[in-house]
């Protein structure tokens, strides 16, 4: 992997210099957008509104919009030079227990890899947030944007969660969280012997993505001049009258491959004794 951040975490009056790598990789397939006539490739030109000049990409650069239309042009330079303590150092603010951060705040995750000279400081560090059960809530600027961060551990490794700012969450606001929705007894005591019936470890590598292997069968069949096969269509089911009869039914399916199979009849004397 290639580091993309080279800086230290600020630890009280300790200093641990680091590296961070991009933890997490898309694996969608990939698509052109073409010509659906001869297939070819469709291109998208940076063209300047007021010349009609096609821009080379070095000379594009960012600019912020003022109320009257005019515009500020900001190059890189210009943002290399923003006095920011988190461009090049992991601020930590506090510990947090580790359950009280929502994971809706969660934006992208980052190795943290310790250079030589931290690496003592560095396990040390991740030792205390393991026997604590802790996260460390920081504050960092990556990628030209200050970010709101946890550190936290992840098999023998400290990783870097940035998140969402507080105000870039949005509000559930729906209408029924204001209506009075009665909940029978019966119905929760089933759908709660439900999910115990559906309860398992979590294997993240038992899951595979569905879509993409489709995807991927369906180029492959293009190639090679092959008709694809529609999906099945579903199976008409008789709908359950009732939420407690759903309940019932999922219920019975789901325990269905869980219960032990009947014993064997024993026939002869043995079978005589046990049946008297």
């Amino acid at each position: 992997m290639r580091s993309m951040w080279k800086g230290a975490i600020s630890f009280g009056l300790v200093t641990i210099p680091v590296k961070l790598y991009t933890a997490t990789e898309q694996r969608d397939v990939s698509f052109r957008q073409v010509h659906v006539k001869d297939g070819g490739r469709i291109h998208f030109r940076r063209v300047c509104s007021v010349d009609g000049e096609e821009v080379p990409f070095a000379d594009v650069a960012k600019g912020y919009e003022l109320p009257d239309g005019e515009m500020v042009v900001l190059t890189d330079e210009d943002l290399a030079q923003l006095p920011l303590p988190t461009a090049r150092s992991i601020e930590v603010l506090n510990f947090s227990p580790a359950d009280q951060v929502d994971p809706i705040l969660w934006n992208r995750s980052y190795y943290v890899e310790p250079e030589p000279a931290g690496t003592r400081a560095y396990v040390l560090f991740r030792e205390a947030l393991d026997r604590t059960g802790k996260v460390a809530v920081t504050k960092v600027a990556l990628r030209q944007r200050e970010s709101l961060a946890a550190l936290r551990t992840h098999d023998g490794v400290l990783v870097l969660e940035t998140m969402l700012w507080p105000d870039e969450i949005r509000a559930a606001d729906f209408p029924f969280l204001d209506q009075d929705i009665d909940v029978r007894a019966q119905e929760l005591r089933m759908a709660t012997s439900l999910v115990d019936s559906m309860t398992d470890d979590f294997h993240p590598d038992q899951y595979h993505d569905e879509y993409r292997e489709a995807l991927e069968q369906l180029v492959a069949a293009k190639v090679e001049g092959r008709e694809v096969a529609p999906p099945p269509e579903p199976s008409a089911e008789a709908e359950p009258a009732s939420l407690l009869d759903a309940l019932q039914a999922s219920l019975d399916a789901a325990t269905k491959g869980r219960e032990p199979a009947p014993a064997k009849r024993r026939t002869g004397q043995a079978g005589r004794k046990a049946s008297a």
